[in-house]
């Protein structure tokens, strides 16, 4: 994998979190948070960020629908739908990483940076979601980006 900055993405129904790290894959900070228009205008934002951050590829947390039955449409089927149809106008690589707890770890970051209770916390979640991801790659357990399928 060579080095470069990735983007970690929290996709939300009315918000999608976006954090950066810095080229050489250690750190993540949170970046910004997009409130949700259309596929077409946040596709478009993505893409200006990911071209002035000047990143590799993109992270995308995947929530967890272990405990749904089969039939049932869920929160991770939206998300894997929204990234095929990003996957049409990117030529970056994404991966699905696992988002499992990083709603409840955001709200304790927001709460030691003192933010407002009613503040959204979307960019805090894609920072964790890709901090994960990037220590899970250090320690061999994540695919790199330019190898994902």
């Amino acid at each position: 994998m060579s080095a470069g900055k990735l983007l970690g993405i929290d996709h939300g129904i009315k918000r999608i979190g976006v954090a950066v790290c810095d080229a050489s894959q250690l750190v993540a900070r949170e970046l910004t948070i997009i409130n949700r228009k259309s596929k077409i205008e946040d596709f478009a934002r993505l893409n200006h960020i990911a071209a002035e951050q000047n990143v590799i590829g993109i992270i995308v947390g995947l929530p967890s629908d272990l405990d749904a039955p089969p039939d049932i449409h869920t929160q991770a089927d939206t998300v894997r739908l929204w990234v095929e149809r990003y996957k049409e106008i990117t030529a970056l690589p994404i991966v699905f990483w696992d988002e499992q707890l990083t709603s409840v770890d955001a709200l304790e970051i927001a709460r030691q940076k003192r933010r407002k209770v009613t503040d959204p916390i979307d960019d805090l979640a894609a920072r964790l979601i890709l901090q994960s991801y990037l220590d899970a790659l250090r320690d061999g357990l994540a695919v790199p980006p330019d190898q994902a399928l």
